[in-house]
């Protein structure tokens, strides 16, 4: 071998564990866990450590919705039952509709605050109405948990509050794929969806200020990704930022849940990425069948939702040959 030779491989063997070594690292994904499922089949369309325990926060409202829902079902309550506040639900923090010791309020009124405004408040006055007790609705919960396959769940409150602890195993405990199993029994048995895709309603319509609250759902995807209709959102300091969301698009139907999230503008560019995966690992033929019938379809339920109108212009049509894009979703700032 000339000299010529043996100088490149010489610089090949210093030059090549450079270069090897200097490979960029996978960044670590911005979620404690995730999963996306194909919600007509409830097969696994992408799962990232899944069965990772963590405090669900306010998705846990979910749960709670599905409890009054079967009691409805029962014909034990109806959308327009009355629930009567009492101070223990008053007393409730966090996220809130300021619920006042002495009104009263239809179950579809609280229905409402709860998925869209997120209150604690309601989510106390309705398990409080449905099973007399909030520690007997819990019960309920966690037996509907364990008939559902949700395994690895635990809940301890009807609202996702942490304990006075703060300690994980103390409070409202899941993993993201129980979680997804919730979101498709509310999909394939409830009209979840006509609480969860209600962008903003007003509270109290037409009392004076501060007791009209406007409620302004916090799930940033609807109408940003295309498709998005629910489900909801939960944080805490032990949680962090959580997503439990679905889209349907030509009537396939995807559910993405997301635990642990940084912050709200990551949890949401992830959940929106992970929407565009399910949609593109969901097979052709998948068609997600919506319920035919409800218990809380009901003639009394007002034609119009009790929101402020708000004039919307018209969308501008595509031009010819232009898809309409799949994602319009604009970070928000906060």
């Amino acid at each position: 071998m000339n000299a010529f030779h043996s100088t490149l491989v010489a610089i090949g063997f210093i030059v090549l564990p450079l270069a090897v070594s200097a490979a960029p690292k996978a960044l670590p994904a911005p979620y404690k866990s995730a999963i996306v499922l194909d919600a007509a089949s409830g097969n696994i369309l992408f799962e990232d450590k899944a069965d990772t325990l963590g405090a669900p926060a306010s998705v846990t409202k979910l749960m709670t919705f599905l409890i009054v829902h079967d009691q409805i079902a029962a014909g034990t309550l109806t959308l327009q039952t009355p629930v009567a506040i009492t101070r223990e639900d008053a007393a409730v923090g966090g996220s809130q509709v300021w619920l006042a010791e002495g009104e009263t309020f239809s179950v579809e009124d609280l229905l409402f605050a709860l998925m869209i405004q997120s209150a604690n408040d309601a989510a106390h006055a309705l398990a409080r109405a449905t099973h007399g007790a909030k520690e007997v609705f819990v019960t309920k919960m966690n037996d509907r948990a364990r008939a559902l396959g949700m395994n690895h769940t635990t809940f301890r409150t009807p609202h996702g509050l942490p304990p006075t602890s703060r300690k994980l195993m103390e409070g409202d405990v899941t993993t993201a794929r129980d979680l997804a199993l919730l979101s498709r029994e509310l999909l394939l048995h409830t009209d979840v969806l006509h609480f969860t895709s209600v962008k903003e309603r007003v509270f109290r319509p037409g009392q004076p200020a501060p007791k009209e609250v406007v409620m302004r759902n916090h799930n940033h995807l609807l109408a940003r990704v295309r498709g998005v209709d629910g489900l909801k959102t939960g944080f805490t300091a032990t949680a962090g930022y959580c997503l439990a969301a679905t889209a349907e698009r030509d009537r396939r139907r995807v559910i993405v849940v997301v635990m642990g999230g940084p912050d709200a503008k990551t949890r949401d560019i992830k959940v929106a990425e992970l929407i565009e995966t399910g949609f593109s690992l969901a097979p052709a033929a998948s068609a997600f069948i919506s319920p035919s019938e409800s218990p809380f379809v009901s003639p009394t339920r007002p034609s119009a939702p009790a929101t402020k109108p708000t004039p919307t212009p018209a969308p501008a049509a595509p031009a010819r040959g232009d898809a309409a894009p799949s994602v319009r979703f604009v970070p928000p700032k906060s």
